[in-house]
């Protein structure tokens, strides 16, 4: 790695968790492969399927603020 790697994640490290992941999520989808298309539209169902769920009552939600508390916790 050079050094010009290793300050861009020096500085990604010590970004709080949600930016991490936005990060990350911006660097993996800079890169194209095949069954990419094929994860989204997995991912694309799985959501439908939880957002259903919650509708007929089957699961509950977290509050937000709850759910935020725990990513950033240290």
């Amino acid at each position: 790695m050079t050094a010009t790697s290793q300050e861009i994640l020096k500085q990604a490290l010590s970004l709080p968790p949600i930016q991490r992941v936005e990060l990350v999520e911006r660097l993996l989808s800079s890169f194209e492969f095949p069954a990419r298309h094929q994860l989204d539209a997995l991912w694309a169902d799985e959501v439908e399927d939880r957002i259903d769920s919650y509708d007929q009552g089957k699961i509950e939600s977290i509050p937000a603020d709850e759910v935020f508390a725990r990513v950033n916790r240290p």
